[in-house]
């Protein structure tokens, strides 16, 4: 009713209005509540789903910190962080295309473009392990399945471990070692989803290389990245000002700076620690985590860090080519077959035969693991690669077309 209708009314008719208005604040004021309320639970979620994840991550065995197991446990929780972040910035179309959000959610997605060159040769860096699997497979069919072990049997095993010992070198001294393959992480020719690198200079960076369009109109002409491009200088470009949000962020954005900052630093650190397992151009592990370690999140990251660099700095993983426990056992074989050529004779004495068994065993365990592990951790990074660029293009498509009225 028009507050002009109460023109002349009884006192009894203005209470009434007056009481029904002071209502209608109240429920205005109830629903700010509220929404505010279900904003602060869900991003209160998202944090302890985050700190859950990674606790989850941290928890693992020295054993298993970083196996080919561990790293798709690591891209599992990196895939449903980015899939529950991606979920939020669409529920608060809104609150992102106001300053500072705006800003800050534009930088995350660069940050994230950057990463699609660290999953390029993440995939460069699986395609030269499979090449390692081959030489210790010919080791396993040589001794393996031989009742008397000969010695060309032995020397053709040996041959092929000394070819993997040369191949690890080659791969750790060569910034471009990595055969360059026209390979595409696009399904076909003529697939929807495609990817398309450019080149800028000499660094074929995807921050300066992908183009929006709309989704699926990206397009790549190989797997492999720039024979110039360098995994210590992408780790250093993305983390470059990954700051926590100032007091006067969170407020100005209502606390969804926080699940920004919370996104750009698992992002980076996904990306270091891929970096440090698998073999790839130029690696390097001086990557600058600023968290602060009051956030519970932050304590189980920094631990995985500080547990990876501990790893690192041992003296047998010095010179490695990558930090993966599959990559240390298959050199751990290397070494061990080349201390027991300097002492074998023939006809093999049955300590020497028990000895090259023992070798042969941890040859076999080292092969099923890659077996198993190797395509599913290729598909998680495909599956990775593919959904940062959807969510970027479903993020600049929200920042450009929004879908309200202000």
């Amino acid at each position: 009713m028009p507050a002009t209708d109460f023109l002349g009314s009884s006192p009894a008719s203005l209470a009434h209005f007056g009481r029904s208005l002071l209502s209608l604040r109240r429920e205005q004021v109830h629903s700010i509540s509220m929404e505010g309320s279900s904003l602060e639970a869900e991003l209160e979620s998202f944090q302890q789903h985050v700190t859950d994840r990674f606790l989850e991550l941290s928890s693992v065995a020295h054993d298993n910190l970083l196996s080919l197991s561990w790293v798709g446990k690591l891209l599992d929780c990196f895939l449903c962080c980015q899939e529950e972040f991606r979920t939020i910035v669409r529920t608060h179309k809104a609150q992102v295309l106001r300053p500072p959000l705006d800003r800050m959610v534009s930088e995350y997605f660069d940050r994230s473009v950057k990463a699609l060159d660290v999953f390029n040769a993440i995939r460069d860096g699986i395609e030269q392990i499979r090449q390692w699997q081959k030489l210790m497979e010919i080791v396993l069919y040589a001794l393996g399945h031989q009742r008397g072990i000969g010695e060309g049997q032995f020397r053709r095993a040996r041959k092929a471990l000394i070819d993997l010992t040369i191949g690890m070198l080659d791969d750790k001294d060569s910034s471009a070692s990595i055969a360059y393959r026209n390979r595409s992480f696009g399904r076909s020719a003529g697939s929807r989803d495609h990817y398309h690198n450019h080149s800028h200079g000499h660094n074929q960076s995807s921050s300066n290389t992908f183009h929006h369009r709309s989704l699926g109109h990206f397009r790549s002409l190989s797997w492999s990245v720039s024979r110039t491009w360098s995994a210590v200088r992408q780790l250093q470009a993305i983390g470059n000002n990954i700051n926590p949000p100032k007091a006067n962020e969170l407020v100005a954005s209502g606390g969804l700076a926080m699940p920004v900052f919370i996104m750009n630093s698992v992002l980076l650190f996904v990306v270091w620690a891929l970096v440090a397992a698998i073999p790839c151009q130029d690696r390097g592990l001086h990557a600058h985590f600023t968290i602060p370690r009051n956030f519970s999140w932050a304590v189980t990251l920094l631990s995985l860090h500080e547990r990876i660099m501990e790893e690192s700095k041992k003296r047998e993983r010095k010179n490695s080519c990558g930090l993966l426990r599959e990559i240390q056992q298959m050199e751990k074989c290397a070494r061990s077959m080349n201390e027991l050529s300097d002492s074998v004779q023939f006809p093999l004495t049955e300590e020497k035969e028990q000895e090259v068994k023992q070798i042969v065993q941890e040859v076999s365990q080292v092969c099923d693991a890659l077996k198993d592990g190797l395509d599913p951790l290729e598909r998680q990074v495909r599956e990775a690669f593919h959904r940062i660029v959807r969510s970027r293009s479903e993020g600049l498509d929200s920042l450009v077309r929004p879908t309200y009225a202000e």
